[in-house]
């Protein structure tokens, strides 16, 4: 029997199974396609998401495969205002532009080197769920099988076959955009298609009736498009996208000039805004677009998917390994399902922004509004952190919950210790819980959980609680794996023993 078996090889499930495997648990991935999708889909990761990759040595190999750009910063509903996430304290205010395909590749590759194969051809047909564990009955090239786990994962997208066969309800509103994405190749360009990646603001024209997004993707003559118009919106949205409407929204945006030589992959999308009312059903689990689905404006859903893994992973291997204290698995529904509907709160915020009728000069009006808003340093901060995720403070609750760091990300400060320098990001790549001990006097030796390492370093050229943001005097700081705070102390009789038993418990905990 797996420990765990994960729906899906997007994104979403190949970071949940990385995570899981990391933690020692045994897992199964189950993807319907034969082979990987090779399209761009999600456009890259934003600044939180650097910082968790980086949290498991993955970013170097992401930025291998990334499109350059000199820089790859947000927007909010697509105002010609740069999101600048440097106020934030993190190492990668830029993000990094990188087709989903060549994501998932870095991501199965990281997995595969934890001994996991991703089980492709094969799809869930049925579910069984009882007391002791799961039962997924899938369909592959074999043929028809049983597969027993302890737990399943749906990361199996907006389409999430587990939400059908489960019955598990998905409340929210239906779309009312219809649009296009594809990847194509282009024979010929205009003067006004982009020649190299730059703020997304430059990168959206109208004509003839469309609006056009277009992006190189790397390849000389390569592009990710998206697109709509009233026909799209009259199109079902099964009908499947042809070179002849792709090739005619580019010449109404970009004039006879740019001919398409090939249509690699399209598809349609809406503006749908849904989300599953719980996040965990007994021993079935929900995360990435199979929990919720937006709006792909401002292209955080692949982000929250992959920070949805990171939530997930160390809770599950832990109640699996049988170490995990009571409602450690609950916390991942109590954190991050809230995380989700801000989300889709804000791209539908966005959504009034970006699609102003003709005419609507109130609209328009609001628009150059909040554009200017955005130039101010402390709303730019704002609108950086929340569409970022850096801005992220988890409600911990408890009387550790006071500090400001309490619940917020740990900031990846550079370190000397004894083993000589090293960073917060570096310290956590094993996928464990960490104590970092930053004041002069040593402090007591604790009895730590199994998934917990301790260790005594000095902040470099920064005072503690100024590079952290803690309250004065604070030297002692408990990480979760996820890389959020969950305990601060000042001094070294301060005692995390409390904290450390309600997030990482003890070999013989329930």
């Amino acid at each position: 029997m797996r420990d765990v078996i994960v729906i899906g090889a997007g994104p979403t499930g190949l970071m949940l199974a990385g995570e899981l495997a990391l933690a020692g648990a045994a897992v199964e991935v189950i993807e319907r396609q034969v082979v990987p999708s090779g399209q761009s889909r999600g456009g890259g990761i934003n600044s939180r998401t650097s910082e968790v990759l980086a949290m498991r040595g993955l970013l170097d190999a992401v930025i291998e495969r990334s499109i350059p750009t000199k820089s790859a910063r947000g927007h909010f509903a697509g105002l010609p205002v740069p999101l600048d996430t440097r106020p934030w304290r993190t190492r990668h205010p830029d993000g990094v532009l990188i087709p989903q395909d060549r994501l998932e590749a870095v991501l199965e590759d990281h997995l595969r080197g934890l001994g996991v194969a991703v089980r492709r051809g094969t799809e869930l047909v049925g579910l069984t769920c009882g007391e002791a564990g799961i039962e997924a009955a899938v369909s592959g090239p074999g043929g028809q099988e049983m597969i027993e786990g302890r737990y399943l994962v749906a990361c199996d997208g907006a389409h999430s076959t587990v939400r059908k066969v489960t019955g598990v309800a998905f409340p929210g509103r239906a779309g009312t955009l219809a649009a296009v994405s594809a990847d194509v190749e282009l024979a010929a360009v205009s003067t006004t298609v982009p020649r190299s990646v730059s703020h997304i603001s430059r990168l959206i024209r109208t004509g003839g009736g469309f609006w056009m997004l277009t992006s190189p993707l790397g390849p000389a003559g390569v592009y990710r498009v998206v697109f709509g118009s009233a026909e799209q919106q009259a199109l079902a949205r099964q009908a499947p996208v042809t070179a002849d409407e792709v090739a005619r929204a580019l010449t109404a945006v970009h004039g006879p000039e740019t001919k398409l030589a090939k249509l690699r992959w399209g598809s349609r999308f809406s503006d749908a805004a849904r989300q599953v009312t719980n996040y965990r059903y007994g021993r079935v689990l929900f995360a990435g677009d199979a929990a919720h689905i937006h709006s792909p404006i401002g292209g955080q859903g692949l982000n929250l998917g992959i920070q949805d893994a990171m939530n997930l992973g160390w809770k599950l291997a832990a109640h699996v390994h049988g170490r995990a204290p009571a409602g450690l698995l609950d916390s991942y529904h109590a954190e991050r399902h809230p995380v989700a509907a801000r989300v889709l709160a804000t791209t539908r915020a966005q959504a009034v922004l970006m699609s102003p009728p003709p005419e609507a000069d109130d609209l328009l009006a609001l628009r150059e509004i909040v554009t200017e808003l955005a130039r101010l340093p402390d709303a730019n901060r704002y609108l950086a952190g929340l569409m970022s995720g850096l801005d992220l403070r988890y409600d911990l609750g408890g009387s550790d919950a006071t500090d400001p760091l309490v619940g917020t990300r740990m900031i990846d400060l550079s370190l000397q210790t004894p083993a000589g320098p090293t960073t917060v990001s570096a310290l956590l790549q094993p996928g464990r819980g960490l104590l970092l001990e930053l004041g002069d006097q040593r402090a007591p030796r604790l009895a730590l959980p199994p998934n917990v390492t301790a260790v005594t370093a000095r902040v470099v050229d920064s005072p503690v609680g100024t590079a952290m943001g803690a309250s004065p005097g604070v030297d002692r700081v408990l990480v979760r794996p996820d890389g959020y705070v969950c305990w601060v102390g000042a001094g070294p009789e301060s005692s995390p023993q409390a904290a450390l038993q309600r997030w990482f418990g003890g070999h013989n905990a329930a």
